[in-house]
């Protein structure tokens, strides 16, 4: 019988944790990369998504052609939302009731909802990766910047234009 000595079993085992240990850092590292790039790529979408609602608003709107192009130069950073969203906040409490129940600024809002939904969600499971110990303790995230939430008004209509039973929705 072939009998190993101690030592080279501790090894062994030990070099088999450090393996196992490495790939899971590897893979979670990897996982890491793949949020962060999908929250980027969400994080464009909703730009994209906020530019083509401000040129309908300019459109239905043309004297706040000025309050849109200030908007829209206000940069739409995953580490400052705040921000994008206040200055999206402002525009949309200047809008009168034609541009909020016109169909172009319900479709353009929509897919405002959509893609902000879209990227809170990313962030959400971003912010949840890297808040583990041994992610933070190993820092696995590298430098990428933490994201933050988008937080602005939904696009529904103003409160004077909702119906009495709260659905929004006015009668004709």
């Amino acid at each position: 019988m072939i009998t190993i000595p101690v030592w080279v079993f501790i090894v062994a085992v030990v070099l088999i944790l450090a393996i196992v240990a490495g790939v899971w850092a590897s893979g979670m590292a990897g996982r890491l990369n793949r949020l962060h790039i999908r929250t980027d790529s969400a994080r464009v979408s909703l730009e994209g998504a906020l530019r083509a609602r401000s040129s309908v608003i300019a459109a239905l709107q043309p004297e706040l052609g000025q309050d849109v192009a200030h908007v829209n130069r206000v940069a739409l950073r995953a580490t400052d939302m705040g921000a994008r969203s206040e200055a999206e906040n402002e525009l949309l409490s200047e809008l009168n009731a034609q541009v909020w129940s016109n169909s172009s600024f319900l479709e353009a809002s929509a897919k405002v909802d959509l893609a902000a939904r879209f990227y809170n969600d990313a962030v959400s499971d971003t912010l949840s990766v890297r808040s583990r110990p041994l992610v933070r303790a190993l820092r696995l995230a590298g430098r990428a910047p933490l994201p933050e939430y988008y937080e602005a008004l939904l696009s529904s209509p103003a409160p004077s234009e909702q119906s009495s039973d709260g659905s929004g929705f006015t009668e004709s």
